[in-house]
């Protein structure tokens, strides 16, 4: 590392020193720094370490690459300005590399010895972004001072082989540390939540002598980011009886659960919790409150809360509100908080894109799309990646524009993958092109000979036109040659605070007796009011036309539903989640429902939510 000195520097004096200190303290723009920095050079202030280090900071928060120019012109920096910039860009994957050269100046240039905070530093700029190798070389430097076995410099390590999801790693330097504390016990669970190793991070956690609110979450945060929602549940409420107080980070977690499982009396606790425990909102919780009203139905909810509060200076509540809306299929509202967004001067990123084209997509807005796809581009420079394609594939292909849609995956800068093909799948499953979606599922079947899905696609473009022999031969190929079947159609409901879950033509529950008795009145009543079971839904080959329905009324939602309306009192809404999309029958037969038991019915399947109201569902049979 070059260094620059002054050679017209003037001698300073007290005076000078005052003044240019309290100018310091006044510096609130770039230009100010630059001025300040300049008087520093010719009055010789800065080699005075009390100065240097005070402009060095403010710059480091207005310009980094501005703050290591001063950094060089510092004639003998000590060992604290030289952590300063170790740490400073130790914060930025962008920038980790000039911590390394930063640290190999403090080792080899400056005469001074590194103490545990630069190797804190040194190391959480590898597993920011420098590699192993740098890493190790660091370690060795560690050794070479006798810091290794400080308590600072263990969990750095720690902390630096987690990020590398080097577990095995972090466990050896983890067991052979001489000295621990909470904070090391805390980044071993991050290293194994990280790695998605939730066995090992609660035999880990059950074996704490002492835990902290960053134990707890961790855990609870990890069994979210595993999709083991329930756990994550239960770990929450565990900690409300017997752990600490829960902090904003915690809360996210927990409504992060709520929001899987539409736990909507847990996740409204949840929000009065933290109004009553005096838990400060900023934005990251603020949209995980928006997001888990959204994904409970509760999209007035979600409204109402995102205009109640202020802290939307971040794009996150924004997101949340424009993903909630796009859900729940109103693109209009979707379109008006962008505008919105941009009259706020909030910068929208490649999600807040996705959500947009969703909305649109599910709203049948497609020239809006289309404008929204390239303005992402022109606007706001945001390259296209594969998910913004998915979304115009699925736009164009649920809007029938199906060579459109094909001609736009051929024109895409990178290799289409399962998912965008399967979209055009299910496109020409809906508008019955049955040549198209042949050599579609061809294509699949090359990239991934086993996939399921789009046998199931294919077999139900077969069943459709009533080719059951297609129908059927496709579905036992697939199950002989990958030796996987379908996943099953599931339901779940919450009453009070229990989940109960159905599958199709399930008979597990305890109340099965009375569901099944209720379905076979339920669709005596149906029938009264107009309903004509979607025998072309089947995919069976069923010769018997009253076997046919049986086979329809038995699906989970309706087993779900039926159980919702038993067990609730009338005019209670009844809200369904499902693991896959709603079928055209369910569909009819839940607008029936909503009529004819003049509920409120809201059903989340694999896409979008369908709010179901005297006959009418709010996606008008577009999904």
């Amino acid at each position: 590392m070059i260094r620059f000195y002054s050679t017209s520097a003037k001698p300073f004096h007290s005076d000078h020193y005052h003044r240019l200190m309290s100018l310091i303290d006044s510096c609130k723009s770039m230009q100010q720094i630059t001025q300040t920095h300049a008087q520093l050079i010719t009055t010789a202030l800065i080699s005075h370490p009390v100065s240097a280090i005070k402009l060095l900071k403010l710059a480091i928060c207005a310009s980094l690459s501005y703050a290591h120019k001063l950094f060089d012109q510092i004639p003998q920096p000590d060992l604290f300005i030289y952590n300063t910039m170790i740490k400073a860009h130790s914060l930025s994957p962008h920038s980790c590399h000039n911590s390394a050269v930063v640290f190999r100046s403090l080792t080899r240039d400056s005469g001074l010895s590194p103490n545990r905070y630069s190797f804190v530093f040194a190391f959480g700029a590898c597993g920011n972004g420098l590699g192993v190798q740098e890493g190790q070389q660091v370690r060795v430097h560690s050794l070479k001072a006798g810091l290794e076995n400080n308590v600072f410099v263990v969990n750095a390590l720690i902390g630096m082989y987690g990020k590398w999801g080097l577990v095995e790693e972090c466990q050896k330097v983890f067991q052979w540390a001489e000295d621990r504390d909470l904070y090391s016990w805390n980044t071993m669970i991050a290293a194994y939540v990280g790695s998605g190793n939730m066995s090992q991070a609660k035999q880990l956690f059950d074996g704490m002598q002492e835990r902290d609110v960053v134990s707890w979450s961790s855990i609870i945060a990890g069994y979210v980011q595993v999709g083991c929602f329930m756990e994550a549940s239960d770990f929450f409420h565990k900690m409300l009886q017997i752990g600490p107080k829960p902090n904003a980070h915690t809360l996210v977690s927990a409504l992060s659960a709520c929001s899987n499982l539409v736990a909507l009396d847990q996740g409204k606790w949840i929000h009065a919790y933290t109004g009553r425990a005096g838990i400060k909102m900023n934005e990251r919780l603020l949209a995980s409150i928006i997001d888990m009203y959204a994904k409970c139905g509760e999209i007035e909810s979600a409204s109402r809360v995102f205009f109640e509060h202020k802290v939307k200076q971040k794009v996150w509540p924004w997101n949340a509100m424009i993903g909630g809306f796009a859900m729940h299929g109103k693109p209009n509202e979707a379109i008006n908080i962008f505008e919105q967004m941009k009259a706020e001067k909030v910068s929208p990123n490649k999600v807040t894109f996705i959500s947009l084209l969703n909305a649109c997509s599910h709203g049948y807005m497609v020239e809006e799309g289309k404008l929204y796809f390239r303005l992402m581009v022109s606007d706001y420079a945001i390259a296209p990646e594969i998910e913004h394609y998915g979304c115009m594939v699925d736009l164009l292909g649920r809007a029938s524009l199906l060579k459109e849609a094909e001609d736009m995956i051929s024109s895409m800068p990178m290799a289409p993958d399962i998912a965008i093909w399967g979209s055009l799948l299910n496109a020409c499953r809906i508008y019955k092109d049955m040549e198209r979606g042949y050599r579609i599922g061809k294509i699949i079947k090359d990239m991934d000979p086993n996939h399921i899905g789009c046998h199931v696609l294919l077999s139900n473009i077969y069943s459709t036109y009533g080719r059951w022999n297609e129908a059927r031969m496709l579905r036992e190929k697939n199950e002989i040659s990958s030796g996987r079947k379908k996943i099953p159609g599931c339901s779940s409901i919450e009453l009070k605070g229990t989940f109960h879950q159905f599958l199709v033509g399930d008979r597990s529950h305890p109340q099965s007796r009375e569901i099944y008795s209720f379905l076979d009145e339920m669709t005596i009543k149906l029938k009264s009011a107009g309903y004509v079971p979607e025998l072309g839904e089947l995919l069976h080959d069923i010769d018997v036309e009253e076997d046919k329905e049986t086979a329809l009324s038995v699906h989970s939602e309706k087993l779900a539903i039926a159980f919702g309306l038993m067990n609730t009192e009338h005019g209670t809404p009844i809200r369904i989640i499902k693991n896959l999309r709603v079928c055209g029958d369910c569909h009819q037969a839940t607008k029936f429902m909503s009529l004819v038991y003049n509920r409120v019915i809201i059903v989340r399947d694999r896409t979008r939510y369908h709010h179901f109201r005297d006959g009418i569902c709010s996606c008008k049979d577009y999904w």
